[in-house]
């Protein structure tokens, strides 16, 4: 059975970038391309800031960069809902970081496992895949 996932953004990134940070169990589920995985826009929204801002070095435009990985890697974007800002609003502070909260509360609302290293989204009740 295909097992759909979010990609936390540390998590797309290695992925795309061939970064063996990335545990091999992620680099699995993420390459097989009967398991429908997903970005979200708050992560794709994020990686803009920080590379607008200096903080995050990517190998080419993020305009180029992003969209042809996106495609090549068959990763789809899960945009911003209503429901996600609603579930978004009511989450407790575990996590300061508001990419990942908002990482969080499309999981819980999708129902879809985040594949992340980050075990602070685990207080929220979403499955972690590592």
């Amino acid at each position: 059975m295909p097992t759909r996932a979010l990609l936390d953004t540390h998590s797309f990134l290695w992925f795309i970038g061939g970064d063996e940070r990335l545990s091999r169990r992620s680099r699995a589920l993420i390459e097989s391309r009967s398991n429908p995985m997903f970005v979200s826009a708050a992560s794709l929204w994020e990686i803009a800031i920080k590379h607008g801002l200096g903080k995050l070095a990517l190998d080419r435009p993020f305009a180029e960069l992003i969209p042809e990985q996106l495609a090549r890697q068959q990763i789809a974007v899960l945009g911003l809902e209503m429901a996600h800002m609603a579930e978004f609003v009511g989450l407790p502070l575990h996590h300061r970081d508001p990419f990942d909260r908002m990482i969080v509360a499309q999981a819980r609302v999708e129902g879809l496992p985040v594949i992340s290293v980050d075990e602070a989204l685990d207080a929220y009740g979403v499955e972690r895949i590592w």
